[in-house]
């Protein structure tokens, strides 16, 4: 009499696993980090809307937004889990930092004669840290 024993031993069964445990512990933390420059990038980009959305403004109105004025609202809209900070809003210039929910970076962006929040150090341009 003839059985036919199909199945996976123990040992193949084990063999799986750990090349499955392998695989995990490379894809996990390339996707936090990919998760991460998707929430840099977000920031980025809002920053970026706020310069545009700010010098339309500053054409309209001649000062810059300072959120002071609910009605005067900017037309660009923040993205989910950034929140914006404006700060030494004049009329000659105005700066920005952004922050995520979800990371413990921060970028920034500063025009004309605003004092530089960190870490922007260039007028004009959006930088991360």
């Amino acid at each position: 009499m003839h059985t036919d024993d199909r199945g996976f031993t123990l040992i193949e069964v084990l063999i799986v696993t750990v090349i499955i445990g392998i695989l995990a512990a490379v894809a996990i933390p390339k996707l936090a980090k990919s998760k991460e420059k998707a929430h840099l990038a977000a920031m980025t980009s809002d920053l970026r809307n706020l310069a545009t959305a700010q010098e339309a403004y500053h054409y309209d109105q001649a000062t810059y937004y300072d959120g002071a004025v609910p009605s005067a609202k900017l037309a660009y809209g923040v993205s989910s889990g950034v929140s914006v900070t404006l700060s030494s809003v004049t009329g000659a210039g105005w700066a920005a930092v952004t922050k995520h929910t979800n990371t413990l970076k921060t970028c920034a962006i500063f025009m004309g004669g605003a004092a530089p929040p960190p870490p922007a150090v260039t007028d004009a341009q959006v930088r991360c840290s």
